[in-house]
């Protein structure tokens, strides 16, 4: 009755149809998706995650799927129970299933097993629900009184009302690039200053930290035509395209500063690996600023900028990088791909992939250093942020803020509370 063990993605379970989807059914498949659906594949971009994730799909299970991919981490976001590194078949299409997040799929389930799985699906809910509620309000402090901002990372609008459920003090990373890969042509200026502003509004006071386009690698948008590559997490991606493309980059850095004029919005820039880039961005964006001036459009020149530091160079170098910006957001899952030479996308290569190797944290605690040094703050993104054992470690290293899916939030938040 157990079709399929994997390694869990994201917990939770959920009752559903399967639909076997392959990437050469193109972007119809979706149109038949209308019950509560459990979708299998071989494979699954960040695009095609995010759209499943907008209809009614309750869970996801994906052969080559690897637990530090971006599908893994958008299951985690969209709160979807997802397993990965099974073999799948084509054959359970249409077959009643049953998904459970810690680690199984169960197709054509009997009646015994559905009912035994309802009162651990409830029991999960409640638990959930009880966990957030209690938490929603508290602040991340120690019994000491040392304290820790919990914000999430969102992929779009409807994300904010699950970051705020779960009590998340802001928002530490917008992913604008899957707001463009959603979207059949390149959204311009207006179409973001309303959708930064209706994000925004629903924070109140809460940080809104927008990242600037990153795509490229296996986020990449068919209209921007990008030419295929044979090492693309190296290659032509994120603020490489954005210092090419004034086209895309300023009408993107004119909206997030109209945004600032209405809510405590921040900008961050991807994939930085010199002082030189940082140099250009600020010229760019300094450029906007006089133009808006002269337009008589209200923004807020004070906005805080930051970078992340997700690339070796950028951690060597963050005692140069840290007087420019006013934060560092350390992105761990790239951070961690980079220096240890391993692709996060590649199943076989799981077991290896370890974001607390000693270069990753020691990396963490002089970035945090140098930043301090410099009168910035930092904030800690990715998985690695959300892993409890190392919460006490952070917070030692004086890391100002952990930004993860809103999911782990109130589990975090209850682990902090309970550091000495």
């Amino acid at each position: 009755m157990v079709a399929a063990r994997g390694t869990p993605l994201n917990e939770g379970i959920r009752f559903g149809r399967i639909f076997y989807y392959s990437e050469h059914m193109g972007h119809a498949a979706f149109d038949e998706i209308k019950e509560p659906t459990i979708v299998v594949a071989v494979d699954l971009t960040p695009g095609d995650t995010i759209r499943f994730g907008r209809l009614n799909v309750v869970g996801l299970v994906v052969k080559n799927a690897a637990p530090n991919s971006h599908t893994a981490i958008l299951s985690r976001t969209m709160g979807l129970p997802a397993l990965c590194g099974e073999e799948v078949d084509a054959q359970w299409h249409g077959l009643p299933a049953i998904i459970d997040g810690g680690g199984e799929l169960i197709v054509n389930p009997d009646e015994p097993t559905r009912s035994e799985y309802a009162l651990k699906a409830d029991d999960f809910d409640a638990r959930q629900r009880e966990l957030a509620s209690v938490s929603r309000d508290l602040s991340a402090v120690t019994k000491s009184g040392n304290s820790i901002l919990l914000y999430a990372n969102i992929n779009a609008v409807s994300d904010v009302e699950n970051a705020i459920a779960n009590g998340a003090a802001g928002i530490g990373n917008f992913k604008t690039e899957f707001m463009f890969m959603e979207s059949s042509d390149l959204p311009g200026e207006e179409q973001q200053f309303q959708i930064y502003t209706a994000m925004a509004s629903r924070l109140g006071t809460g940080k809104f930290v927008i990242r600037t386009l990153d795509v490229g690698a296996d986020k990449t948008p068919g209209y921007l035509h990008l030419e295929p590559e044979e090492n693309p997490a190296l290659g032509y991606r994120a603020i490489r395209i954005s210092l090419d493309r004034r086209d895309i980059f300023v009408p993107q850095i004119r909206a997030i500063l109209r945004a600032s004029a209405y809510a405590n919005v921040a900008i961050m820039y991807p994939m930085i690996v010199s002082v030189d880039e940082v140099l250009q961005i600020k010229e760019i964006v300094g450029q906007v600023m006089e133009d808006l001036t002269g337009e008589d459009i209200p923004f807020n020149r004070d906005i805080e900028q930051g970078i992340m530091i997700e690339t070796p160079a950028a951690v060597l170098i963050s005692d140069d990088l840290a007087p420019l910006v006013d934060f560092f957001s350390i992105g761990t899952n790239d951070l961690t791909q980079y220096m240890l030479a391993i692709d996060r996308t590649n199943p076989r290569l799981a077991e290896r992939y370890g974001p607390s190797h000693p270069a990753i944290l020691r990396s963490i605690k002089l970035v945090a250093e140098n930043a301090r040094s410099a009168g910035a703050w930092v904030s800690i993104s990715g998985e690695l942020a959300a892993d409890e054992a190392l919460t006490s470690t952070f917070l030692d290293y004086g890391v100002d803020a952990l930004t993860v899916s809103p999911s782990r939030i109130p589990q975090l938040k209850v682990a902090v509370r309970n550091i000495d």
